[in-house]
């Protein structure tokens, strides 16, 4: 007989849509496990960009120090041929940080360094990450989700979270679909590396002399001593993963000979594709990250979407486990992140094939919830170009309170700018910061969900109550 283990949401997969959504669980004092089949965390760089969005969630999650402490900027391009430096490229459309957007750039981190980071944020919150455990089976019910595991061992949760990759297993045992394409017939390979005879300051380019598919780039790995290597190969070819291979690709690419590769960290092939789960849920599981909708790395929006999949049903979760909020508010995780997932897969395939720049929308700091049935807005007028309910709450200071800082933790908060609001219109649980009209959000009264984003606005509290109520709150 199976040895059973009790949690209220099982997480699947220990990577950064897992590792932060078992972050966000830890903070609102929901009892969550985080299983994943291999003996430790993932060794590669691979997701390395980290967009600005991501940076304002990870400044909720209490890791943006870390994270700002383990990376730097990306470097400038750098054009080579025939051994000859040739011209620098921006890889990005510059951007000037604001004050309602204060992380302006892309910020790089190894995908190995940020899921160690968020590691250590979930232990410091009493949560913990059980590895060698490799879900085989689900079965669900009326109650809750059974995960039966290789170990011959079970977990029984309230619910369950599949952030176990690409592959999905958990995805393939429900039946749930994946739609998608190839976004590049030509296989790819990509690995982490210390090389002899290259500058750190820049990402370095060497196009193919014929135009063709032998493209290769070498990008200095911020926080460390490593390149990663990209290379592409011919379609139908085979990519030698050893570091023999590793080091030949470089060589017959560039004008770096085999033994300035002095090390082979780690070494992935992959087929550039683009797919999104039919589904993200199905009963008491849900799909989020890699398992709900696979990018091409280019444009780092794969990483970047999973994190802010995490970060929409974590406060979901936490709402109905520990908040009084009915089981209905999940469907909107489906709702909500789906769309924007179709949206930055479009974008990201895009990129990959040069008909879209790395710029504003890569950022995602324009994404939101307009349309969401969690979304109200009932001012009788919006000025241009001011913020409106489903928008992305702005930073900013308010009679010296910085917003990102009311912001930061589980809870809603509510603005009233420019306007009256009477004591009591909302409950203890909500706290109010209260100033006049700003640039950004000009004047009225905001509610900021727990995830950022801005749930109601209304000239007046007028309704905010039946709102708030929705969710087992009130005043």
């Amino acid at each position: 007989m199976e040895t059973v283990t009790d949690t209220d949401v099982l997480v699947v997969g220990a990577g950064p849509t897992g590792l932060a959504l078992g972050v966000d669980l830890a903070r609102r004092g929901v009892d969550a496990l985080v299983v994943e089949r291999g003996a430790g965390l993932f060794p590669g760089s691979r997701g390395k960009g980290m967009q600005p969005r991501t940076m304002e969630v990870f400044d909720d999650l209490g890791v943006l120090d870390a994270i700002h402490a383990a990376g730097g900027t990306y470097p400038v391009g750098m054009i080579w041929q025939n051994g000859q430096r040739v011209r620098e490229h921006q890889m990005f459309h510059p951007a000037e940080a604001s004050e309602d957007s204060p992380y302006d750039e892309p910020w790089m981190v190894p995908q190995w360094r940020t899921q160690e980071i968020l590691r250590d944020r979930l232990e410091e919150l009493g949560g913990a990450v059980a590895f060698g455990r490799e879900v085989t089976g689900v079965e669900q019910d009326a109650a809750g989700v059974t995960a039966h595991l290789a170990s011959g061992t079970a977990v029984r949760a309230r619910y369950l979270v599949a952030a176990d990759g690409g592959r999905s297993a958990v995805r393939r045992a429900l039946g749930i679909g994946m739609t998608g394409e190839t976004v590049d017939p030509s296989p790819m390979l990509v690995a982490d590396v210390r090389i002899d005879g290259l500058d750190r300051d820049h990402w370095h380019v060497f196009p193919p002399a014929d135009g063709g598919p032998h493209f290769l780039a070498v990008c200095p790995l911020a926080g460390t001593e490593d390149f990663q290597v990209i290379a592409r190969f011919p379609e139908g070819a085979a990519v030698d993963l050893t570091a023999d291979g590793v080091r030949k690709v470089v060589a017959d690419r560039s004008h770096l000979a085999p033994e300035d590769v002095t090390e082979v960290r780690w070494a992935s092939g992959f087929r550039p594709r683009a797919a999104l789960a039919d589904r993200f849920r199905a009963g008491r599981v849900f799909l989020a990250g890699d398992a709900a909708h696979v990018h091409s790395p280019a444009g780092g929006q794969g990483l970047n979407t999973s994190v802010q999949d995490a970060c929409n049903l974590g406060w979901k979760l936490g709402s109905v486990l520990t908040g009084g909020a009915p089981a209905g508010l999940l469907d909107s995780y489906e709702e909500e992140r789906r769309p924007i997932a179709a949206q930055m897969l479009d974008l990201s395939t895009g990129v990959h094939r040069g008909e879209v720049r790395r710029g504003g929308a890569t950022r995602q700091l324009g994404l939101g919830y307009r349309d969401s049935s969690l979304t109200v807005d009932t001012r009788a007028a919006v000025v241009e170009g001011a913020v409106r309910a489903g928008d992305r709450a702005p930073d900013g200071t308010v009679d010296g309170v910085r917003l990102f800082d009311a912001f930061r933790g589980p809870h809603w908060t509510l603005l009233a700018l420019g306007t009256g609001l009477p004591d009591g219109a909302v409950g203890p649980a909500v706290p109010v910061v209260r100033g006049t009209a700003h640039g950004a959000y000009g004047a009225g009264v905001f509610l900021v969900r727990p995830d950022g984003y801005v749930g109601w606005a209304g000239d007046t509290p007028a309704g905010l109550g039946g709102y708030l109520g929705r969710f087992g709150l009130g005043g």
